[in-house]
């Protein structure tokens, strides 16, 4: 009598090299330019391999973002670098990519939004919820700093952050976010003097209780 021999599982290091070898593809060539066959060349590893670690290229899609966020190499990652002071961390988003010769691309979760346009789908919805978190990251700054609005601070700062990055990879200049990072400092400065200034309602309102008094 014989014993059947367990399937073997894939190693990590074919995993690795697989979510390394999509990146490079789906940043250089876009996601549904980009097959199976060629991310496994790439890899490299068998056909058999890529499928028993990813069932199917929306699996692999999904791990690819997924693994970005847990890496920080996005846009917003800077948003969760505790070594920095909230108004250098909300800054930081929009400092050039580092220079490494290739293309200056976008953001990923935009990117991979606009090849995935149904808002039903897995990946479109797991990119809005990307988007999304980076503006409750903003606003949770923006709140320690002590802004009088710090939602509609938010939604005005991601609008730059991600309009810049977008301008950067059209116009392949690397440090095109030096302009929004200029005008994110005016509108930070006016909402912390506006927190500070003795004209706001809080303070006037203050001021006027003690004249009565």
């Amino acid at each position: 009598m014989t014993t059947a021999t367990p399937p073997r599982r894939p190693g990590r290091g074919g995993r690795e090299r697989i979510l390394a070898a999509a990146a490079r593809l789906f940043a250089n060539q876009g996601i549904n330019a980009t097959g199976m066959e060629q991310i496994a060349d790439e890899a490299p590893v068998s056909k058999r391999t890529l499928y028993a670690h990813f069932r199917t290229k929306n699996d692999l899609v999904m791990a690819y973002l997924q693994d970005l966020v847990t890496s920080g190499g996005t846009l917003e990652g800077v948003l969760a670098r505790e070594d920095l002071p909230p108004r250098e961390r909300i800054l930081r988003l929009f400092d050039p990519p580092a220079a490494d010769g290739a293309p200056v691309r976008g953001c990923p979760f935009i990117d991979a939004a606009a090849e995935f346009p149904d808002p039903g789908s897995t990946v479109h919805s797991y990119a809005r919820e990307q988007k999304l978190r980076m503006v409750r990251m903003v606003d949770s700054l923006l709140a320690e700093l002590g802004c009088p609005d710090p939602a509609g601070l938010a939604e005005q700062l991601v609008s730059l952050a991600d309009g810049a990055a977008s301008r950067a990879m059209v116009l392949d200049e690397a440090g095109y976010g030096r302009h929004a990072r200029a005008a994110a400092e005016i509108l930070l400065d006016h909402a912390l003097r506006s927190a500070t200034s003795p004209s706001t309602p809080q303070a006037a309102s203050t001021s006027a209780t003690a004249q009565d008094s």
